[in-house]
């Protein structure tokens, strides 16, 4: 980092704290109330119909692009893709809980002085193109993008006027990765998205605020909510993945004032989401897409728009240089989380981990190509679909089915995750008419059936060669005028 010197700090009238042993600044704002014209946008002189109250907010319909893109892309990155030891918690691991597993990694390898904020010079990304990350995630099939634009460190991966000297530009890739990334993505039809911490770990507003029982927003005031108008009015995200909410209620937050703000008048109002990480007891219960908590799973029908946040690397939002083969998901797993979550109503967010230097380690793009791949075959039963009357089948394991309406007749897709036994699948939940069809996406030929009252519809298949399947991961048999 650069050298500060208290001739800096007096010309800029800031506050500064320093942490033991380095060269690392905090720019505390002296303004008691929101910087950066911040005024101009609160929803107190908004002519909208959202006020600034979770009943109001919640009649909000959500964005029709956002239910029927389905699948999603998660990167975590920041200066925790350094060291890249543990998972992105390392400096809480580090300093806060002071892990001795954490402690001995920085005691073999780094100096006696070496502290967390000097790996932020090494968070270089000097192989970092973000035209070829667009790529890459356009052939994934994703529909949208969610970039960790700060997590729980602080470290801004934006120029931020909020936090000078720990930002993307001032420090380690002097680069404005969310600003680079998005206009990438905006080259393709894929939605961007950015996940932002309403906390960090040790910023001191944020500890003092924390001391006084969250009686004071000096943090939220300063930093919080002066970073999130910041990337809006600056970026204009379609997502608002926000998190980092769970010590303090939404009040402090100022959580439905600006989500109010985002939906009546921000430039994104017609099309953002924002999931429902805004305060202690608001994470499923508010929000335009449930979360809930990590990995978040009902394997069944709820009553409100849901969101699977994983991780490929099943272990760790961010990159691990010491992640083994077995950690990551195998194709079929993925694609068998994936159909489970669509049949189920949700979207499925698959996170990756970049390297410090900029790259997509190549068994993440191989899941994520691979993903599309079977996606370019069988996404008519994916994007745009609806849970059907049964999400799995009644009979046979590991079927999951959507449906939409195509031509003023409701069709049926039921995906099979292992090929049936005997080339013949019974399917317990569908029951045929005079007028059903049965086909596989991406082969040519209808298939004969027969229907029993006991068991339900028998789906005779073919000797298919290998080489003349669709796909190789999981099938799905498009079926027209079921009785309902």
């Amino acid at each position: 980092m650069q050298a500060i010197t208290k001739k800096m700090v007096s010309e800029l009238n800031v506050s500064v704290w320093w942490p033991s042993s380095t060269l690392f600044l905090v720019l505390l704002l002296s303004s008691t109330s929101l910087p950066w014209g911040v005024a101009a946008f609160r929803t107190g002189i908004s002519s909208g119909p959202y006020k600034p109250d979770w009943k109001s907010l919640d009649t909000r319909p959500i964005p029709k692009w956002y239910d029927e893109a389905k699948i999603g892309i998660f990167l975590h990155w920041g200066v925790f893709s350094v060291p890249s030891f543990r998972s992105e918690w390392f400096w809480w691991d580090l300093d806060g809980v002071r892990d001795p597993v954490c402690m001995e990694f920085m005691k073999d390898n780094y100096r006696p002085d070496f502290t967390y904020q000097d790996f932020a010079p090494m968070f270089t990304t000097e192989f970092f193109n973000p035209n070829q990350w667009a790529e890459i995630f356009t052939k994934s099939g994703a529909r949208y993008v969610v970039l960790t634009s700060k997590h729980h460190e602080g470290f801004t991966n934006w120029p931020s006027k909020y936090s000078w000297n720990w930002n993307s530009k001032d420090v380690g890739p002097k680069r404005d990765l969310v600003g680079e990334l998005a206009a990438a993505i905006r080259k393709t039809p894929v939605h961007f998205g950015l996940y932002h911490s309403l906390f960090e770990w040790f910023h001191p507003l944020y500890l003092q605020d924390k001391a006084n029982g969250f009686k004071t927003q000096n943090f939220v005031m300063k930093k919080t909510m002066p970073e999130l108008y910041e990337l809006v009015m600056n970026y204009k995200p379609d997502v608002i993945w926000s998190d980092g909410d769970w010590e303090a209620p939404d009040k402090y937050w100022n959580s439905t004032e600006f989500i109010a703000w985002l939906y009546n008048d921000s430039p994104v109002k017609d099309t953002v989401v924002v999931n429902d990480r805004w305060g202690i007891g608001i994470s499923c219960h508010h929000g335009d897409f449930y979360t809930c908590q990590d990995r978040y799973n009902p394997g069944k029908l709820i009553n409100h728009k849901w969101e699977n946040a994983m991780t490929i690397d099943k272990y760790s939002w961010g990159y691990r240089r010491r992640a083994r083969y077995s950690d990551y998901y195998t194709i079929e797993g993925l694609i068998s989380l994936l159909v489970e979550t669509i049949s189920c109503g949700g979207n499925l967010l698959m996170n990756i981990g970049p390297t410090h230097d900029g790259r997509i380690d190549p068994l993440f793009e191989e899941r994520l190509l691979q993903v599309g791949q079977w996606l370019k075959v069988n996404g008519e039963a994916i994007y745009g679909s609806k849970p059907w009357t049964h999400q799995n089948d009644t009979y046979t394991k590991k079927v999951w089915y959507t449906s939409k309406m195509e031509n003023n007749t409701k069709v049926v897709y039921a995906t099979t995750l292992l090929w049936p036994n005997n080339n013949m699948l019974i399917l317990g939940a569908a029951k045929p008419t005079s007028r059903t069809v049965v086909r596989m996406l991406g082969y040519p030929n209808t298939f004969t059936y027969s229907y029993y009252a006991t068991t339900g519809l028998k789906i005779d298949l073919p000797n298919i060669p290998i080489s003349s399947l669709p796909c190789d991961w999981a099938w799905v048999f498009k079926i027209t005028n079921l009785e309902e």
